[in-house]
């Protein structure tokens, strides 16, 4: 600081402005990530409406009331199928059964033993 008082407010002045600046860039870069994850969710949400059926789409939504993290992945999995031109016609309920277990994990549960 110097020994100016004008140039002391002049300095702090700049810096509120370079504070509202950067409060400004921020919220505009979070306003574009909320917009982008919007598109991706309904792009998304349209993929999975032409390729599964009703029933299959009723099954993947219980799996995600009651698994959220597994039932994303599962949609995650359907959307790049799809993308990649490997699902011929739509997936009905049957299909989605074996999908839901192939993707399932591989859990042994616990191994308890008693001396």
């Amino acid at each position: 600081m110097s020994d100016n008082p004008d140039e002391d407010e002049l300095d702090r002045l700049r810096e509120e402005r370079m504070e509202q600046l950067q409060d400004r860039d921020g919220e505009q870069a979070r306003e574009q990530a909320k917009a982008r994850q919007q598109q991706a969710d309904a792009q998304r949400k349209a993929v999975l409406r032409q390729y599964l059926t009703d029933g299959a789409r009723k099954r993947l939504n219980s799996v995600k009331m009651s698994k959220p993290d597994f039932g994303d992945r599962v949609e995650q999995q359907v959307v790049a199928l799809a993308q990649s031109g490997r699902i011929k016609d739509r997936i009905d309920e049957d299909q989605m059964r074996e999908l839901l277990r192939e993707l399932q994990p591989d859990d042994d549960g616990f191994n308890i033993r008693r001396r």
